[in-house]
Parts: structure tokens; sequence; C-alpha cells
């Protein structure tokens, strides 16, 4: 009977046991759009802008205004026939009005105003995109350093190992008196020195790993295995990269969206040197028992126009040319500095793919001249700074070639980035 319960624990303990699948970078630039605080702070902007609409959009509705109250007079208003005063109206009273205002015509100044703020809204939507891609190229870099990170523990780990070696063998020979004492205080040094090379590696994976727990809203404590993605990159020349980021880049296409909405500014404001055609309906109330009439409608279809605001109507329409004009210039600058961006990122790439190659035959060599250099020594015909230095070079070969690898993604998602895909 308890056969069955002892397997069926075991079962679980297993199942319970059993590895989390690898988290990879999709995962983490899924979990950065969703939870990112930056992200989340700046989706409000979006909703602010849509709010912006409503209100624009609130031209083309009528005005409905109420307004009501009590007064108290010293004495009522009077008037004289002769020697007598005559009260017209009461020294209390109540009134109240009902005013119902619609915009008929305004040559287009609602209009352009609307306009304005749907061109805004769409500008905060592309910069949005802008700031959600710079957030992922920080994943990127977060996601890459992790696993560099883990290889630099690793090459650190190795040398600890090898100085561990290295330093029993020099100990035996010591005590065999075939070296002097300073090859063992060497052996030792070197031994510290790695070890410091390890706890310096593994801090560093840590705050790693914090850096991307904040990017993705994970808790600081999350740790998971990462996925390594392929290493090749597909890439055009520069022209047609550039024709890609020309259009798909957020920030070339907010920029643009800013330019016509400063275009249905200008037009808002030139508007305004023009009339407005209004009807307004109104109901007053004025408690009265002098007259006959107390409450009165009425119904109204007016033009009312500006004559003189001291400049202001064409002060504000030469500002919003002059915002225009430098929005223009922002422009051509960021297209600049697009390409700019591209190219060195292009060209980062392509030193990194070919840093690569040469790091992999490098390690080959190293690895040679370490196991070369630990013969030669423990045969007594070499020296413990040969093993040393042979150690010390092949974990410089080692970081270098990772360090290629981290530059060549990293310079992938930058291409990426550069055009408006990452």
């Amino acid at each position: 009977m308890k056969t069955p319960m002892i397997l069926a624990m075991l079962a679980f303990v297993c199942l319970g046991s059993s590895p989390a699948p690898a988290l990879t970078l999709k995962d983490c630039l899924a979990k950065a759009a969703a939870a990112n605080t930056q992200l989340r702070a700046a989706a409000y902007d979006e909703r602010i802008a849509a709010e912006g609409v409503n209100i624009a959009t609130s031209g083309y509705l009528p005005r409905v205004d109420l307004q009501a109250g009590y007064v108290a007079q010293q004495a009522p208003q009077a008037v004289r026939f002769g020697q007598q005063s005559l009260p017209t109206q009461q020294a209390d009273y109540a009134f109240a009005n009902l005013a119902i205002y619609q915009t008929l015509y305004d040559f287009g100044r609602t209009s352009a105003r609307r306009e304005q703020a749907k061109l805004t809204r769409e500008a905060v939507q592309q910069n949005y995109r802008g700031e959600e891609q710079d957030v992922f190229l920080q994943v990127v870099q977060a996601y890459y350093g992790i696993l560099a990170g883990e290889k630099y523990l690793t090459t650190a780990e190795d040398e600890v190992r090898q100085m561990t070696h290295h330093r029993k063998v020099a100990q035996d020979m010591y005590e065999q008196g075939v070296v002097t004492r300073n090859d063992l205080l060497q052996a030792q040094v070197k031994l510290a020195n790695s070890r410091q090379k390890r706890l310096s590696a593994a801090n560093s994976l840590d705050n790693s790993w914090l850096y991307l727990n904040f990017l993705t809203g994970q808790a600081p404590a999350f740790r998971s295995d990462l996925e390594e993605p392929a290493q090749h990159t597909e890439t055009a020349d520069l022209d047609m990269m550039m024709a890609i980021a020309l259009r798909k880049r957020p920030e070339i296409a907010a920029l643009k969206k800013t330019i016509q909405a400063d275009e249905a500014v200008v037009r808002e404001n030139k508007s305004n040197y023009y009339p407005e055609i209004f009807a307004k309906l109104g109901l007053d109330y004025l408690e009265n028992d002098k007259v006959q009439e107390q409450t009165i409608m009425s119904a109204t279809v007016g033009i009312k126009i500006n004559l003189f605001d001291g400049l202001a109507t064409t002060a504000r329409k030469r500002q919003a040319l002059q915002i225009k004009s430098r929005e223009e210039e922002r422009l051509r600058n960021l297209e600049a500095s697009v390409r700019l961006e591209l190219q060195a990122a292009m060209n980062d790439l392509k030193v990194a793919e070919e840093r690569i190659a040469v790091s992999e035959v490098a390690i080959r060599q190293s690895e040679e001249n370490l196991r070369i250099n630990s013969d030669r020594y423990q045969e007594k015909v070499g020296t413990a700074t040969d093993v040393i230095d042979a150690q010390t070079l092949l974990t410089q070969t080692r970081n270098d070639y990772f360090r290629s690898v981290f530059d060549y993604q990293v310079a992938a998602a930058r291409v990426k980035r550069a055009v408006g895909e990452l």
C-alpha cells in the first residue's frame, strides 16, 4: 500500500523540480512592453492627447450655460413722476438665466483646431513607439550583457581552476627543491588575483540581472536561464536601410505629424481675422412683481468679430509660422542624425563580425600556448612567469571573443533600432 504512495510522491517531486523553460529575448521584450514603468508613464501622454481631441471637437457642439442667484438690495430701483417715486422692481429678488450658444460658421477655426489635436495625438503615438524602442534596445543590451557576463564568469572560474592547479604544481616542485620560493609566491598571488576577478565577474553578472529585471518589471531576485539567439543578421546597403528608416522610424513620423499639426495651428490663427456667425437661445427669469412678464424667451442670430486686440492675433500667426519652421529644421537634423546612427551601427556590426572570426582563431592559439608552457614548466625547461602570462593571455582572448559576440548582437539591435524595426 505504501509503494504506490511513495511513487506518487516521487513523481510529484520530480514534476515540481523540473527546470523552467529558458527565458528568450522575445519574452523579455514582451515583459518590458507590458510592465516597464517608463513606458507605463509615457502611455498617459497618448490618453492626454486623446482628451485634447475631445476638447477640440467640443467646438462643433452647442454650449449650454445656466446661471441663477438671489439679490438683496438696500432699496429697490424706482422712477420719479413729479414729486413721487414709483418702484420698478422688488428690493429682494431671485433670477435665473439659461443660454444655449451654437457657432454656425467660423471660417474653419474649429476644424483646424480639431485637426491639430488629432495630429498631435498621432505624433504622441509615434513618440511612444520611439520611446518603446529605446527601452527595447536597453533590454537587448541588458539581455546580452547577462549572456556575456555568464561567459566572463565561466572564464574567471576556469582561470581560478588553472591557477589552483599551477599553485599545486609550484608547491610540489618547491617542496622537491626544484624551484625557488618565488615561483610559489607568484602562483599564490596570481591565484588570489584570479579569485578577485571571479568575484568581480559574479558581481557584474548580478548587477546585469538587476538591471534587466528593472527594465522588464520583474522582482529584483528573479533569475532564469537565458536562451542565446543565433548571431547572423541580414543587412542591406546604407541607402536602402536609410530608405527603410525614413518610412519606419517612429521619431521621424512623429515630427512629420507635428509639422502637419503646426500647419493646422497656422490656419487656425489666420481664421482669427474673420468673424464668427452664431445662434443663441435664451431663457431669462427675473423675479419682479412690478412687471407683467417675469420670464422672457429669446432667439438670436448674430455675428461677432474682433476689431483690435493689441496685435496679438498677428503675433500668434507669426509665432505659429516660426514654430513650424523650427520643426522642419528639426526634421532635417533628425534625418541626418538617423543616417549617422545607422551608418555607425552598421560599421560596428561589420567590425564585430570580423572580430569574432579573429578571436575564435586566437582562442585556439592561446589554449595551445598555455598547454605548451605548462608542459615546459613541469619539465623544468620553462618558467612560472611563462605559465601565468599564457593563462592571462587565454583569459583575455576568451573575454575578447565574448565581448565581440556581445558587441555584434548589440550592434545588430542598434541597426534595427535605427531603421525603426526593433
